[in-house]
């Protein structure tokens, strides 16, 4: 009991971070691995209590009006689709090429965060056909990141959003829920078909992942860019610092 009470808070965390910026998978994952699942009932059951988290975040976002849905939507079918090409383009690359093309764009990434000192102010882009162009793009890129490695999908789409598409930073976080959402459909269903979700634990991290959401998003919408910035900061550090591990300790 004391186990399922720790993982349920590392969940809880996990959701909390995710709604604001992404990156709860650098949480959430390695606590169901330290808690002695199988790596793939693991990765299932991580999946499920994420896509239920994600689907709160996404609601509590739209019920507040920071979706732009044309782009969202645009973004949501690439990332779809990304995610299915990403789970193929994974099987023919080693690790060390991931982790290095992590290592190359979370600098990059950050370097973009940090010059935008305007982003939160700029207004909406319009959802004309360049804009819904980009949007698609922008779904299908870090959609198959999502496909091929995962953690921190909500961060980059967040910053794609703000950084290329021209939208507040809060409004950006709403629309890489809803992408995000979408290219985890895909992976969650072939789990779930499997049968590698473990039940009944993923009700229980579920409902920790959904509680950390709630608040996530709550804090999110009412602080704005105040907490949202800061919080993609210190994601994108947390991501670089795992990926050195993996590629130099592990």
């Amino acid at each position: 009991m004391p186990l399922l009470v720790l993982l349920c808070l590392l969940v809880f965390v996990a959701g909390f971070v995710d709604a604001i910026a992404g990156g709860g998978g650098l949480i959430s994952l390695p606590a169901y691995f330290a808690a002695g699942l199988p790596p793939h009932a693991a990765l299932a059951t991580n999946k499920f209590s994420g896509f239920m988290g994600t689907l709160t975040a996404t609601a509590r976002y739209a019920a507040s009006g920071k979706i732009h849905w044309r782009l969202g939507l645009a973004a949501a079918l690439g990332a779809a689709g990304g995610a299915a090409a990403g789970a193929r383009i994974v099987l023919h690359l080693t690790p060390a090429a991931v982790h290095t093309a992590v290592l190359v764009l979370v600098p990059a990434a950050l370097v973009v965060l940090l010059l935008r000192d305007r982003l939160a102010r700029r207004r909406a882009a319009p959802a004309s056909r360049p804009a819904l162009a980009r949007a698609l793009v922008v779904g299908l890129v870090v959609g198959a990141w999502d496909g091929f490695f995962g953690p921190g999908t909500g961060t980059f789409l967040t910053i794609a959003f703000a950084a290329w598409l021209g939208l507040d930073l809060l409004t950006a976080a709403g629309n890489a829920r809803l992408a995000n959402l979408a290219s985890n459909a895909g992976s969650l269903a072939v789990f779930l078909a499997s049968g590698a979700v473990l039940f009944p634990l993923a009700l229980y991290t579920a409902a920790a992942g959904v509680a950390g959401n709630l608040l996530g998003a709550r804090l999110a919408l009412r602080r704005g860019e105040r907490l949202v910035k800061p919080f993609l900061v210190g994601v994108l550090v947390l991501l670089f610092a795992e990926v050195l591990r993996r590629r130099f300790l592990a």
